[in-house]
């Protein structure tokens, strides 16, 4: 039998998470169907997607089709969570069993909120990260109470081609975004900025852009290949004396390590504020 799977909002993660699905035969393409805020983002929206993937826009007489879809991916910001319950209430049905699957990647929208919002679906909450979009990716998995072993597995399925999973207690998933999700970000800012001390040192720019992103991804390798906690290798680099040490007291002293900290923990916060906001 084959099986369909619909996708409400279809921006930059929502295709990292399809194309791969389809490009795998998991999913055939004519049998994703997505929706979209407007008609005018559907070229958008169907750039760089397999071909035979349907896209209309949210107010077209179509876009209910995406609803009998016995998976779903929820894609959009949270802040839209309201508009999207108002517009699929009247398509819902209560009375299904086992209930379709309704999988979230929105910010810090808790379990509690989606089935209050979807009730005639078992609901998951997905935090993927961006370094999936190059399959390098992580993601975060809390599940509702009712979801059974198959609807796990077929979860699983669907994030397995871009990321390495984790199933986590809800209340941890906040962190989780803070460091996973929000993380790219703190590392492009210090990419960035060692690229920019090397031009200041006297290198070129395309050099030093080289030179600081491969610098980054060889020692996330050397880590993670042997088995370093990070201040080992710290000290493995800082000889006495030496142009590293001095280096390092200087980011002490900046105060780097407090704010990556503190950073973190905002995003956290930040996370746990938006589902307040819904």
């Amino acid at each position: 039998m084959e099986v369909s799977i619909g996708v409400i909002g279809f921006g930059r993660m929502a295709k990292a998470i399809i194309s791969p699905l389809c490009e795998r035969g998991e999913y055939k393409s004519e049998n994703v169907f997505g929706i979209v805020g407007s008609a005018s983002s559907i070229s958008t929206a169907l750039s760089d997607l397999p071909k035979g993937v349907k896209i209309v826009s949210s107010d077209d007489i179509l876009s209910s089709e995406v609803w009998s879809a016995p998976l779903k991916l929820l894609a959009v910001k949270p802040q839209q969570l309201g508009k999207i319950k108002e517009s699929v209430s009247s398509f819902q049905k209560n009375d299904q069993f086992p209930k379709p699957l309704l999988i979230s990647v929105l910010a810090g929208i808790k379990l509690k909120t989606l089935k209050n919002a979807f009730p005639g679906h078992t609901c998951i909450r997905a935090v993927p990260n961006t370094p999936s979009l190059v399959r390098e990716g992580l993601t975060g998995l809390a599940w509702d109470d009712d979801i059974t072993s198959d609807q796990k597995i077929a979860v699983r399925k669907i994030f397995e081609p871009i990321s390495e999973i984790f199933e986590l207690p809800e209340k941890q998933l906040d962190s989780f975004l803070a460091l996973t999700s929000s993380g790219p970000a703190y590392l492009a800012l210090v990419i960035e900025a060692m690229a920019d001390g090397a031009v200041a040192a006297g290198l070129p720019r395309n050099l030093s852009n080289q030179l600081a992103h491969k610098t980054l991804s060889g020692t996330a390798s050397l880590l993670r290949e042997k088995g370093l906690h990070p201040a080992e290798l710290k000290d493995m680099v800082a000889s006495p004396a030496g142009t590293t040490i001095s280096a390092l007291r200087h980011l002490e002293l900046a105060g780097l390590r407090s704010a990556l900290i503190e950073a973190v923990v905002l995003a956290a916060q930040k996370s746990r504020q938006l589902a307040e906001e819904v």
